[in-house]
């Protein structure tokens, strides 16, 4: 049957049963096909090594410019000397602690004849650079090949920084390019910039070339993994979303993160490191061949016949049989449902229950991230070694995202936010009141446990959330509102020079504030996703807290019949 006839007997057969929406008739397909059926199951598999790299695109940064924290002036007339006997001889103690960025101002020809340190002399700053003990870090990074210490410490936190700024264009940039022109190729070209970013900072010289560098990689956080994520889930079936979702975040993202310090601690060289978690991204040029595109993306797209293709071979790998009626509805329906292609994420903001619900996402996730980051950068307390302490720390996703994946289905989505961001916030508000040391470490690390539920329950229900046609590049800029969250983190933290339990009092009142957002959201437990505009509208009319009484369906249906009135006479 051609796909015109195919269409045409199946608007006749419309009219004389009840109307199904879009996402209604994909969601019977997929239910055909197979839910996780062993299509699905390989594009769970697929989705490792882009988990994986999502970790090493965020964190390898913290690895190619840790501070060794023990370091002093060079001076060149002592270097055959012992490194303990030069650093005596050349570095004053303050306090209690060794001056890392001022050293004697004398004649060194006098103190090696001595062998005594000049500790009459004036001080200076370093004239000859530094050295640094490879101890606490084992290995030459950035910040001790290139000495961003002292006058240059801000040069690693300005990188750092940079690289958000790139998260921001970048989510925009590749949510547009998902919604436009396809989710794989938004995938491609993330891991590519990811890649050419990457390598270029390993041929940087000075403080410019390597922020250029790392705003370019930057640019591919997020959709690197994300554009796959979204794709996978567009594919399986509601029942088995919450785990897919979930344990895909908690095996691979948490594996990759686990793995990265020892992977670093193994190469012993910064531009070993870049080069060996970097080389990996080129096997995203496979994908456009063993990846299929999305076919709710494609069905809103107009391209109704490429959609059915993509669904044929689900049907082949799979070993099951889609019925012809059942097809036949879900190409009537996504041919009467396309979108227009002037269709982007100004549409969510000119559509009032849509921009709301905008709103109250992104207040939400402002808040996970911001919580997240200011409990990272507060867990600096537990007094270990770096690499040991960057374990435990990620150690927490994988039980926290792995309990969420059991419960999520059976509590919701907006519990499973909520409730989190309130026993977080009553952790912290309780840990800025306790002694410093183990108790308030451990009220926090808890804290950290329970904000990377409400973090993956977030970024979950986002995706649930918005329409097909926006979904990539609505959920990158729900992301990337996380990223600009990250920018205020730091300044919570530093408050705590005004009062030492003000970052915890902050990241408290925000975590209450951000759960009455979260309950005014529409809970999108075992709904199918919304394929058009509309169908997201009335899903937030119907099932807010706040919205309005449900949506009559004989508004659904009229839409459906003027679509196929003009079937008809096409």
């Amino acid at each position: 049957m051609t796909l015109v006839n195919g269409t045409e007997e199946a608007a006749e057969e419309l009219n004389k049963k009840p109307k199904s929406d879009g996402s209604d008739a994909l969601e019977s397909v997929i239910m055909h096909v197979g839910e996780m059926g062993l299509y699905q199951k390989l594009l769970f598999a697929m989705m490792a090594p882009f988990g994986i790299f999502f970790a090493f695109v965020y964190f390898v940064q913290m690895f190619i410019t840790a501070t060794p924290q023990r370091h002093w002036c060079r001076v060149p007339e002592l270097e055959h000397l012992d490194m303990e006997v030069r650093r005596n001889l050349t570095t004053p103690i303050i306090g209690d602690e060794w001056e890392k960025c001022l050293m004697y101002d004398t004649n060194w020809t006098e103190v090696l004849i001595n062998m005594t340190a000049p500790i009459t002399a004036n001080l200076i700053p370093c004239r000859d650079g530094l050295e640094f003990e490879l101890g606490d870090i084992p290995y030459h990074t950035v910040v001790s090949e290139r000495s961003w210490v002292c006058e240059k410490a801000s040069y690693a936190p300005i990188a750092q920084a940079t690289f958000f700024a790139g998260s921001t264009v970048g989510g925009i940039l590749f949510g547009w390019i998902a919604d436009f022109y396809g989710r794989v190729p938004a995938l491609v070209g993330a891991n590519i910039f990811a890649f050419v970013g990457s390598v270029a900072t390993i041929y940087t010289t000075s403080l410019w070339d390597f922020i250029i560098s790392r705003f370019i990689v930057g640019m591919s956080y997020d959709t690197i993994f994300m554009a796959m994520y979204i794709l996978a889930l567009e594919y399986v079936g509601p029942r088995h979303r919450t785990w897919v979702a979930n344990i895909s975040i908690a095996i691979y993202f948490g594996g990759g993160c686990l793995m990265l310090p020892w992977i670093a601690l193994a190469v012993g060289d910064w531009k070993k490191l870049l080069w060996y978690t970097s080389l990996p991204y080129l096997i995203v040029v496979f994908v456009p061949f063993i990846v299929p595109e999305s076919a709710r993306w494609l069905a809103s797209r107009g391209r109704v016949h490429q959609a059915v293709k993509v669904l044929k071979r689900f049907e082949k790998v799979n070993g099951t049989t889609i019925p012809q009626d059942v097809l036949d509805d879900f190409i009537v329906s996504a041919s009467q449902t396309r979108q227009n292609k002037q269709e982007s994420i100004k549409t969510v903001f000119k559509s009032g229950p849509l921009r709301r619900m905008m709103f109250l996402m992104v207040m939400a996730y402002m808040a996970c991230a911001i919580i997240f980051d200011g409990l990272v950068r507060m867990s600096e307390g537990l007094g270990l070694d770096f690499f040991i302490t960057f374990t435990l720390t990620s150690a927490t996703e994988i039980p926290s995202v792995t309990l969420l994946a059991l419960v999520l289905d059976r509590w919701g989505r907006r519990n499973l936010v909520c409730g989190p961001l309130i026993i977080s916030g009553t952790l912290c508000f309780i840990a800025a009141f306790v002694p410093r040391g183990i108790p308030q470490v451990s009220l926090a690390i808890m804290a950290r446990f329970m904000i990377n539920m409400a973090y993956n329950s977030a970024m979950q229900w986002c995706t649930e959330l918005l329409p097909t046609a926006v979904r990539a590049s609505g959920s990158s800029l729900i992301h990337v509102s996380g990223y600009v969250a990250t920018f205020v983190s730091p300044f919570v933290v530093f408050s705590e020079r005004i009062w030492r339990s003000l970052p915890l009092l902050i990241l408290s009142v925000i975590a209450m504030t951000a759960a009455v957002f979260g309950f005014m959201l529409p809970e999108t437990k075992g709904r199918p996703m919304p394929q058009t505009i509309e169908e997201g509208e009335r899903i937030v009319r119907s099932y807010t807290l706040c919205g309005s009484t449900p949506v009559d369906e004989t508004e659904a249906d009229n839409d459906k019949e003027k679509a196929l009135d003009t079937l008809a006479l096409t």
